[in-house]
């Protein structure tokens, strides 16, 4: 692939490229990135993080959500070159077994998933609703939880480990 000289580092950047630095879970990368490349795709593509979703890929289901400098996005509708500087968490970055994250054990414990494809989204919108620190309430948690859809209907159950977790907080 042909390169360009980029002059603000000095590197071989493939030409059509833009080179982009992302604090992803922790680690700081310096990627190519083609203009177009969604986070998403970059987090499932470019980096094997799988478990970010693609839902409806329109930004209607918010199986894709991650933080983004700790606020919850929808990754499919974020280019991923106007992101440059910014820390990125996913659902990888915010626990592994063995040393989970307060919200995935809340999730465990409360049955706040079925099929679980949406889980990873929900925990991301939740952390950043915590983040945020609008939603004390039951009711505030759901109208700021609705972006984020399960298809199983486990809404009550995943309001109740969110309130679970910002109850520890409180």
């Amino acid at each position: 692939m042909p390169t360009a000289v980029n002059t603000a580092t000095y590197a071989a950047v493939p030409i059509g490229t833009v080179p982009t630095t992302l604090t992803i879970n922790g680690e700081t990368r310096t990627r190519a990135i083609e203009p177009w490349t969604t986070l998403l795709d970059l987090l499932r593509e470019g980096e094997d993080l799988i478990g970010t979703k693609k839902g409806c890929d329109h930004g209607q289901c918010g199986a894709c959500t991650v933080l983004v400098d700790g606020r919850r996005i929808n990754s499919c509708l974020k280019l991923a070159v106007t992101l440059d500087g910014a820390e990125i968490t996913t659902i990888e970055g915010l626990g592994q077994p063995g040393d989970l994250h307060p919200l995935q054990s809340a999730f465990c414990d409360h049955d706040a998933f079925q099929c679980g494809y949406c889980t990873p989204g929900q925990i991301c919108s939740a952390q950043g609703l915590i983040n945020e620190g609008k939603a004390k309430t039951r009711e505030e948690v759901r109208e700021l939880m609705s972006g984020n859809l399960c298809r199983c209907g486990a809404y009550s159950n995943i309001v109740d480990a969110v309130l679970d977790v910002i109850g520890e907080k409180a």
